[in-house]
């Protein structure tokens, strides 16, 4: 154990863990509101994030997106990647809502239905990307689905630069944009949901759906709304690993994805605060058992806590429901 590295540099580790609970948070959203409204774990939300981050990666490709380009080009390149990555998973979401999980509804099939067709979307897309596509588009997009199932890499958009130091601890400006982006869009969606009408809408659907049908209210429109949102989020969190860690996979969405489900029910899944609590402190744990440890103990230390944690807060630690979210 490594006390004195986690201690002599608590700083720095605590500022890597919200850089990287602020992505796990974000996708974490996703998985909170589909199951504040539905009761359902949507597990093939974790290709959502992936399609974004292919998304990304085509769109800086045929724009021809070189290493460190000028500020003026790259603010424009994030905002285009942005852009088209939360059109991207939205669209993807909301196709899975109205393909697979629309039908399944109507017939009024058992929660175990959607959760084993909710594995199976998710492996369908891990194929898709990893094999099907390769093979359709390998010669017209060779640096994106040349190489078959492989980690691909992305330009670096933003040199990481040290913006400041306190005390021995470095933040940089990667760290900082992709932290108070994250917190803005996530107080974005908080705000929407409990400030405006669709919001309404949402928490009147995610607490008694018979009674907000009888008022007035579209199920069918929230269901909708609440997937696109979702996919929006993890579209976002797409581009800010983009730039964090720059590379993406086929297979790259299903440990984040379990680790994004992880930081909801650490919060208290159904509860958008909740999805933000649990990401950041996942992520600060995750560094500090790394540190503490070894890098390859990260994810088991990750699940452990979820462990413990669930033992005395089986809710989560703000455990309250999506329906019950005060406006």
């Amino acid at each position: 154990m490594h006390f004195d590295e986690l201690i002599g540099h608590l700083g720095q580790h605590t500022v890597d863990g919200l850089s990287k609970g602020a992505i796990y948070a974000l996708i974490a959203l996703g998985y909170t509101l589909v199951y504040g409204v539905l009761r359902l774990i949507n597990f093939a939300h974790s290709e959502v994030f992936m399609v974004g981050t292919f998304a990304v990666l085509i769109l800086w490709n045929q724009l021809g997106v070189e290493n460190n380009p000028p500020v003026g080009q790259a603010i424009l390149f994030l905002v285009l990647g942005l852009v088209v990555a939360a059109a991207a998973s939205g669209g993807t979401a909301l196709a899975l809502e109205r393909v697979a999980y629309r039908p399944l509804r109507r017939k009024n099939a058992p929660p175990l239905i959607f959760l084993i067709t909710a594995i199976g979307l998710s492996l369908v897309f891990v194929e898709l990307f990893g094999q099907v596509l390769p093979k359709l588009l390998g010669g017209a997009l060779p640096d994106v689905f040349g190489r078959p199932r492989q980690i691909v890499g992305m330009p670096t958009i933003i040199q990481q630069e040290t913006l400041f130091t306190i005390g021995n601890t470095a933040i940089t400006n990667i760290q900082l944009i992709v932290f108070i982006a994250a917190v803005a869009m996530m107080a974005l969606l908080d705000w929407f949901i409990n400030r405006t009408r669709y919001g309404r809408g949402v928490r009147a659907v995610a607490q008694n759906p018979e009674t907000a049908a009888l008022m007035g209210v579209n199920q069918e429109r929230v269901i909708m709304l609440i997937f696109v949102l979702g996919g929006i989020m993890a579209g976002a969190a797409a581009l800010l690993w983009s730039m964090r860690f720059g590379f993406t996979q086929n297979s790259i969405g299903f440990v984040l994805g379990l680790k994004a489900f992880t930081a909801a029910v650490l919060g208290g899944i159904g509860n958008l605060r909740g999805a933000l609590l649990g990401g950041l402190f996942l992520g600060i744990v995750e560094v500090y058992g790394a540190t503490l440890f070894a890098s390859n103990w990260e994810d088991v230390i990750a699940f452990v806590v979820l462990i413990v944690v669930l033992m005395f807060r089986p809710t989560g630690l703000l455990g309250e429901s999506l329906g019950r979210a005060r406006a």
